[in-house]
């Protein structure tokens, strides 16, 4: 493990001692913020790190804290925001040159959820430009590392965010998920990424809010924290027409013993990296081992669920900001240029049909959850990549007919209301996910099933003796 990779006080311990006054907000801040300063050089996660800011808000909720008022469920708690995020007073670039360095002038729903809940914003952190690529590096910001290797990828759209956590700079971190963005970037670095169900969190951040496929979600040390992080930022809001109340169900009995899973290990298309494939059986055997029953499963589908997803996001991307090509195409990711020009072809009509094939592939996904608590595969089909790749290079028919793709995450964008989870998996290389799914907006139910696996296939996350950050681990 590289020494990039540190421990640090999860969310649930932070929030739990602040509110106790076993630890000083600013005292944890300043731990997050010295952190930061030593890992942005190397690993280059963030945009912006807001010392002074997150600083004296820490010193004022200390002063809250002292007077009698009730601590909020993420007192005190250090959390980035995505550059895709629009925060009130910081810019929001979204890896582009074509937007503004001017302070933003609100909070999103999300944000002032997170600050009311007792979250201090602590930085912004680093996307590809508009969020398109699996590898977080834009024109204007440059390439974003991975903690366990810096000469490879940290994964996208929300590397800055994984690469924070898994540094040990934060033990929470917001991001955005249009086809894995969440889970992609916690699959290789090592850290839990949550895409919740459609709607949990109000997206009000795109040009419209009847968007399908797009979510927010945290990256976090420990399920137990995506968890703190679900329940203080869900919830309907009309900022959101799609948004969502907070799930009534009850969470299904604890322990993994009667449960049962489906599992695909290449979802019936993929080439898989022997390293993933080794992990994730090992995993598989552990999770048998506990008592749940885990039935593979076969799936009718081939990298067509892939181009339709790819066909959805080009035309997204076109859509949002093709206007801004005659003035910034050169300023711009050639990639990301592409993907948007790719859009020109699209006619309505084949844009609707397209509803159908989707329609076709959940058909066969609920076919084989009937009778299941979930879903199981790896999140990436292969370990980060090298910094030099780009998403071209994970997107290949090979001769056997084979996918060789990177990231297995978009189903679960096209099945938008299903929520999704990548738990890091134990190997002694690279970092590997094991992804869950479950049925449309059983949030409760996929949190409390990731709890359940997440000792049986993994490793705790390391902890400082002293119960503080370890801000110095060389």
């Amino acid at each position: 493990m590289s020494g990039l990779v540190a421990p640090q006080m999860s969310a649930s311990e932070t929030a739990a001692a602040v509110a106790a006054r076993r630890i000083s907000a600013e005292e944890r801040v300043r731990q997050a913020l010295r952190r930061m300063q030593e890992i942005q050089p190397v690993l280059n996660p963030f945009t912006v790190i807001l010392a002074d800011e997150a600083t004296e808000t820490a010193r004022a909720l200390d002063r809250a804290l002292a007077a009698g008022a009730p601590p909020g469920p993420l007192c005190g708690v250090p959390v980035a925001i995505k550059d895709f995020t629009p925060s009130a007073g910081h810019p929001t670039t979204r890896g582009s040159w074509a937007m503004s360095d001017a302070p933003g002038t609100h909070d999103p729903v999300i944000v002032r959820r997170l600050k009311a809940a007792g979250a201090i914003i602590v930085g912004k952190t680093t996307t590809p430009e508009f969020a398109y690529s699996s590898f977080t590096q834009s024109p204007r910001w440059g390439i974003t590392r991975n903690p366990h290797d810096p000469a490879r990828s940290c994964g996208g759209s929300s590397g800055g965010a994984a690469a924070a956590v898994a540094s040990g700079c934060v033990p929470l971190a917001e991001g955005t998920d249009m086809g894995g963005s969440i889970r992609i970037p916690a699959a290789l670095s090592g850290v839990v990424g949550l895409k919740p169900g459609l709607g949990r969190i109000p997206m009000d951040i795109l040009p419209t809010v009847f968007d399908d496929m797009s979510h927010f979600g945290p990256l976090a040390l420990t399920v137990e924290d995506a968890a703190l992080f679900l329940h203080a930022v869900e919830g309907q809001d009309p900022a959101d027409i799609l948004s969502r109340p907070p799930e009534a169900a009850p969470a299904p009995p604890p322990g993994l013993r009667g449960k049962r899973f489906a599992y695909s290990l290449d979802l019936g298309y993929y080439a898989i990296a022997p390293e993933v494939a080794q992990a994730t059986e090992a995993a598989i055997a552990r999770i048998r081992a506990a008592g749940a029953e885990v039935v593979p499963v076969t799936l009718p589908w081939s990298r067509r669920l892939n181009d339709l997803w790819s066909e959805l996001w080009s035309v997204a991307l076109a859509a949002a900001w093709g206007d801004l090509l005659p003035e910034y195409r050169a300023r711009m990711d050639p990639d990301l240029v592409a993907l948007i020009e790719a859009a020109d072809g699209m006619d309505a009509i084949r844009y609707k049909r397209l509803e159908y094939e989707r329609s076709r592939f959940w058909h066969d996904f609920a076919q084989v959850m009937s009778g299941m608590d979930g879903f199981l595969c790896p999140t990436c089909a292969k370990p980060a990549p090298l910094v030099a790749d780009r998403d071209r290079q994970h997107d290949v028919s090979l001769p056997d007919g084979r996918y060789d793709g990177l990231d297995m995450t978009c189903p679960f964008n096209l099945f938008a209301p299903c929520p999704a989870i990548s738990l890091p998996l134990a190997t002694t290389g690279l970092p590997v996910g094991l992804q869950l799914a479950t049925h449309p907006y059983h949030d409760t139910a996929l949190l409390a099933l990731a709890r359940d696996l997440e000792p049986v296939v993994g490793s705790a996350p390391a902890r400082p003796a002293n119960g503080a950050a370890n801000a110095r681990r060389d």
